[in-house]
């Protein structure tokens, strides 16, 4: 389908992005790498009167280092990711699961940002920022404040943004040295949405698990933080009945939709094997 008609507009300033967003009111929407909203307006399951394009927003771009903190620029897309050597070395989890995001061609346009801000359960990126303890930066008509990520996601496409709020930039504190990590993401074909996955990020300590953190993506309608889980992991060397303790205690709190990737049962069921798989992966990685 073709979209419905609206305007467009290219600010070249976070300031001038701010103040479209909030003179338009409900009828304008910010566009990043489209991939989210673009099919949406075409099924016209989205009518904005106003598109705000933030690619001409320099303010919105790049990565650098800040002590012991990444800044991601929001609009930093997912192949920039992929091609950074200080992502390489710092939050490799990143690039794990920015390759297994849709298909080079996605990725070239498709945004860290765009993926985190639309509350949208499938997407890759919000579970790792949970699990990394990110913390993103909101610039609105009220000023910038941050919000952690872990309190960011209110419901399938409802986020802690308000009207006019843009997401700006992404703080992640840098693991310790050494640490394990793995993303595990099951799905149908190359491109599409996780059927189940998880994320784990871990140390260990005389073959044991020491600090454990594991999200869920696509198995609620939020990312989810599964804490019993990682307790379950740490103090073990993630032995056969740790593994399957661990799984159960994550698919205790997962409430997948039932869908073309399979009922309720099975979805948990899977997810529960991606915790193990990361589990096991992320233990491998850790020095």
């Amino acid at each position: 389908m073709i979209p419905g008609p609206f305007s467009y507009h290219r600010p070249a300033t976070l300031a001038d992005a701010v103040k479209l967003l909030a003179d338009l009111g409900d009828d304008a929407r910010p566009l990043a790498g489209g991939h989210s909203l673009v099919p949406m307006m075409k099924l016209r399951l989205a009518t904005p009167t106003h598109l705000v394009d933030l690619h001409g927003v320099a303010d919105l771009k790049g990565m650098r280092r800040d002590g012991d903190t990444i800044v991601i620029g929001a609009m930093t897309t997912q192949h920039e990711l992929l091609a950074s050597g200080d992502i390489r070395q710092s939050l490799p989890i990143l690039q794990e699961a920015a390759a297994l995001i849709a298909d080079p061609q996605v990725r070239y346009l498709g945004t860290i940002g765009g993926n985190v801000a639309n509350g949208d359960p499938g997407n890759d990126m919000p579970a790792l920022m949970i699990v990394l303890g990110a913390n993103f930066r909101l610039s609105g008509p009220g000023g910038e404040r941050k919000v952690a990520a872990s309190e960011f996601y209110q419901g399938a496409y409802f986020t802690a943004l308000e009207p006019g709020e843009i997401l700006t930039s992404i703080s992640i504190p840098v693991p310790p040295a050494g640490h394990g990590y793995a993303y595990e993401k099951l799905k149908r074909k190359v491109g599409d949405y996780a059927t189940a996955a998880a994320a784990v990020v871990l140390t260990m300590a005389g073959g044991k698990v020491a600090t454990c953190a594991i999200g869920l993506t696509n198995l609620h309608e939020t990312p989810l933080l599964a804490t019993d889980a990682a307790n379950a992991a740490i103090g073990s060397n993630l032995d056969a009945a740790t593994l399957k303790q661990a799984a159960s205690a994550a698919e205790a709190i997962m409430a997948p939709a039932a869908d073309a990737r399979g009922p309720v049962e099975y979805r948990k069921h899977v997810g529960g094997i991606m915790v193990m798989r990361a589990l096991q992966r992320a233990a491998g990685r850790a020095a």
